[in-house]
C-alpha cells in the first residue's frame, strides 16, 4: 500500500479522549504503531503521557549546569580581575588573589545563571512564547484547559496517511477525530 502524501493545508489529526487513561493508552499504541510526530494536550499533568508519546530526553539540565558553570566562572573571574588586575590593594598582608573572600559572589553568580540559563533554555527549548498553534482551529481544543485531552499526529510524520492515521485514531475509540488545519 503506498503512503498518500498529506494534504499541504493540514497539520495533522486531532483525536479528542474523555480520560487520562484513554489518552495514555492512545499515545502508547500510536508510538507502538509507528507514529513518531505525536503532541498531547491535557488540562492538568498526567503521569506517562510525555513517556508514552516518546519523550526521553531532557536538556533543560545540561542547560542549567551549563549555566551555572559559565555564572561561577564569570563570578570568580570578575571578583579576581578586579582585585589582581584592575585594582590591587593589600589588606592585612593578604595575597591579591584572595580566593576565599570570592566565594560568596561566586556561589551567588553560579546560581544566578543556573536559574536564568534552566529559565530561558526552558522557554526556548518548549518553543515559548507561542501565541499561535494550528490545533486552535479546531473548536473543541479549548475544552484541552478544562476536561479533555487530545493527540495531535502531525502531517509531517512519516507514517501520516490521512486515510490510514484517521481509521487508526477512529479504532482508539475517541470521542472525536478532527482534522487540524494549517
Amino acid at each position: 500500500m503506498s503512503r498518500q502524501s498529506a494534504p499541504s493545508g493540514i497539520y495533522g489529526l486531532l483525536a479528542e479522549f474523555v480520560h487520562a487513561e484513554e489518552a495514555v493508552e492512545a499515545a502508547t499504541r500510536a508510538h507502538a504503531e509507528g507514529y513518531r510526530k505525536l503532541d498531547a494536550y491535557s488540562p492538568y499533568p498526567v503521569d506517562g503521557l510525555a513517556e508514552a508519546c516518546g519523550f526521553t530526553r531532557n536538556r533543560v539540565a545540561l542547560i542549567t549546569l551549563i549555566g551555572g558553570i559559565t555564572g561561577g566562572t564569570c563570578g570568580f573571574f570578575m571578583q579576581w580581575f578586579s582585585a589582581v588586575v584592575h585594582y590591587p590593594i593589600n589588606v592585612g598582608g593578604r595575597p591579591y588573589n584572595s580566593w576565599p573572600a570570592f566565594i560568596p559572589i561566586t556561589f551567588e553568580m553560579t546560581i544566578l545563571f543556573a536559574t536564568l540559563f534552566g529559565l530561558f533554555g526552558m522557554l526556548m527549548l518548549n518553543g515559548l512564547p507561542r501565541l499561535y498553534h494550528p490545533v486552535f482551529h479546531v473548536p473543541r481544543f479549548e475544552l484541552a484547559s478544562r476536561s479533555r485531552f487530545f493527540l495531535c499526529v502531525q502531517a509531517t510524520d512519516p507514517k501520516f496517511d490521512v486515510v490510514e492515521t484517521r481509521r487508526f485514531l477512529e479504532s482508539l475509540h475517541p470521542h472525536a477525530v478532527d482534522v487540524v488545519p494549517c
